[in-house]
Formats: structure tokens, C-alpha cells, sequence
């Protein structure tokens, strides 16, 4: 089975990648799927070339099953399935110091500044990984990673039951915040424009709208009863998102920032100014998001397997690329890559 390598903006190769035996400390897992997500898309487009070492395998979200296990990585063997939280750290810069190892200065992102989850035979350190539960399925489990960026984020905005949060962008980000926020006793309202995307979230039980047919600021100010959200979450990474969500919030409301913006964004500091806002943005997860998304998922409140829209080999990443650029109807692709596992 190859591995799909980055080797410039636009560029993959598919070639087998020789497995890596696990060191006293590490894991070599089997990977069974790999979920592509936009950090994926932004990679292929040449915009994280200056943190890669060309050429480079990549990809993060994934669900596998121990192949190998180093000498001193206790608690796992052979046969058990996991997921990967997929970064290590340095453990000494500041942030690090402060217990702030997602946010570490010298992040070593995997798929990114190190070998990712898109080859079959991957080995990480055994620190790294989650266990999945008998009642997940390997492909449910390769969603555990957006899931718990939707958990890290809600967890940040501090939410609380009944708070009124408007989610702007219905990706498989956005609609998971969505949910995550409802699952924590959220009122929720998701805005996004693809008329697809709006009946996924809707078939998942949410409130959703699409701004271009409706007045997004009329029906906050509705369900708010004048006084606007509590929270917003920036999912899109749009300007015309960053730019109303100041307008969608109650006075010290939070504008939650959980996309990558690829340019500098205008945000009306006046309003935020006349309202005293809060803006906050959040980055990655760490292994409590981790637990949370996958017992999220084990509790079988809500139905995630609507969220993968395709499986294909491994071969046809291009093709799910120019799927997600395209505006098709693809809400999360997964690729298989060493087979369908239980």
C-alpha cells in the first residue's frame, strides 16, 4: 500500500514507505482510514511549506490497530485499536512550562513538521495514543481528531447550559462545534451557505440556516430576543464571517476564532469597543478533548456516520481534494488505507 508524500504545492506521489520499527517508547500502528480535512487542502496548496521538510507524508486524522510495540511503551500491544493525537513537544518553552503543550512553541505537528497518518504502517510515540472502545468503529474512529478540536473549542468558550451560541461555516469542524456545543445544553444556530451542508446539520438534529436566504442577524436578534448571541464560533475562515460576527453578539459577548485564516482578517474593533467583546482563538486539542471525543461518540447520542460522505483508496487523494474545492457534496472523505478493519 504507498504512502501519499507531499512533495510541493499541487504535487503528491504515491511510493511504499519502508516501516519504521517502533523505539523503546513508541507504537507501530497498521493505519485502517485516514479522514482528509481542509488543513490537508491548505498543505497541497503549498501554504505550510515553510514548516515541511520536502518531500513529506502527510495527514493526521486516523484510526489503526497496533502492529508493534517498543520495549518500554507499557500499557499497549499487539491487536489494540487506537487513535493518534497527532503532535509531540518539547516540554520546555514556556508554553510547555504552563501545561500549554497544544499551543507548544516548538510544536512538532505530525503530517506537518513530521511523518503523518497517510502510509499503512506508521510508528509514533506510545504517548500519543488513545484507545478506542469496542462499540466505535474504525472508520467512526478516525473522526475522534475533528471531534476533539469542535470539544477543545467549546471547552475554551466556556459555554454554559442554555447559552445562546451562533456557529459561522458548516464543514465537518463547524457542524461537529455545533454539535458539541448542543451536547453541552447550548441553544444553537449554524450558518452556513452550501445548501448541502445545511441538510446534513439539519438530518443531525440542529438549527441551521443559510445566510444568502435568510437574515442571519435577524433571526440572532429573534432567538435572542434583542440582545444577540453569547457566543460565536468563527468556523470558515470568510472575511464576510469575521466581519459580521462582532454584529451577531450581546454585550461582552465571545468571538470564538477556530479557523486558520490564510490572510489578515478585518474585524470592527468599534463594536467591539461599544460592547466590550471578547475575542479568542484556539488551536488543536489535548488528551482530555481526546476522551471526550471518543466517549462523544461511544454514547450514541448523535449519528456521526452521516458525516462520511466517501471512502476511497488511498491513490485517489488528488481527486478528494478537488472534490472540497469544487463545492461538491462531500461532507468528510476517508481513505482506505489498510483496510476495513472491525
Amino acid at each position: 500500500m504507498p504512502a501519499a508524500y507531499y512533495t510541493g504545492s499541487g504535487q503528491l506521489e504515491f511510493r511504499p514507505c519502508e516501516p519504521r520499527r517502533p523505539g523503546p517508547l513508541d507504537v507501530r500502528i497498521e493505519v485502517a482510514y485516514g479522514g482528509v480535512c481542509g488543513s490537508d487542502l491548505s498543505i497541497y496548496r503549498g501554504l505550510r511549506d515553510e514548516r515541511m521538510l520536502l518531500p513529506e507524508i502527510i495527514g493526521h486524522e486516523m484510526s489503526g490497530t497496533i502492529a508493534e510495540v517498543g520495549a518500554d511503551a507499557e500499557g499497549w500491544k499487539p491487536g489494540d485499536r487506537v487513535v493518534v493525537m497527532p503532535f509531540d513537544t518539547c516540554g520546555d518553552c514556556r508554553a510547555c512550562q504552563q501545561g500549554h503543550f497544544h499551543i507548544c512553541y516548538n510544536l512538532n505537528f505530525f503530517g506537518v513538521e513530521s511523518a503523518g497518518a497517510f502510509q499503512d504502517s506508521w510508528t509514533v510515540p506510545a504517548h500519543t495514543l488513545h484507545s478506542i472502545p469496542d462499540g466505535i468503529s474504525l472508520e467512526l474512529a478516525a473522526l475522534v481528531e475533528p471531534v476533539a478540536v469542535a470539544v477543545h473549542a467549546v471547552r475554551a468558550s466556556g459555554l454554559r447550559d442554555g447559552d445562546f451560541a451562533v456557529v459561522l461555516g458548516g464543514g465537518p469542524i463547524g457542524l461537529l462545534t455545533a454539535l458539541v456545543a448542543h451536547d453541552r445544553g447550548g441553544r444553537v444556530l449554524l450558518s452556513e451557505v452550501d445548501p448541502f451542508r445545511v441538510d446534513v446539520a439539519r438530518g443531525m438534529g440542529l438549527e441551521a440556516l443559510d445566510p444568502t436566504a435568510d437574515d442571519l442577524q435577524e433571526a440572532v436578534l429573534t432567538a435572542s430576543a434583542g440582545s444577540g448571541a453569547d457566543i460565536v464560533f468563527e468556523v470558515s475562515g470568510s472575511q464576510a464571517a469575521a466581519t459580521i460576527m462582532s454584529e451577531l453578539l450581546c454585550t461582552r459577548g465571545l468571538m470564538l476564532v477556530v479557523a486558520i485564516f490564510s490572510e489578515p482578517a478585518k474585524i470592527d474593533l468599534k463594536r467591539c469597543f461599544m460592547r466590550e467583546l471578547r475575542l479568542q482563538a484556539v488551536r488543536c486539542y489535548n488528551h482530555e478533548d481526546f476522551r471526550e471525543a471518543i466517549d462523544l461518540i461511544a454514547s450514541g447520542r448523535y449519528p456521526f456516520e452521516r458525516m462520511i460522505t466517501a471512502r476511497v483508496p488511498i491513490e485517489q487523494l488528488p481527486g478528494a481534494f478537488q472534490q472540497m474545492e469544487s463545492g461538491a457534496p462531500v461532507m468528510k472523505t476517508l481513505l482506505t488505507i489498510g483496510g476495513s478493519g472491525p
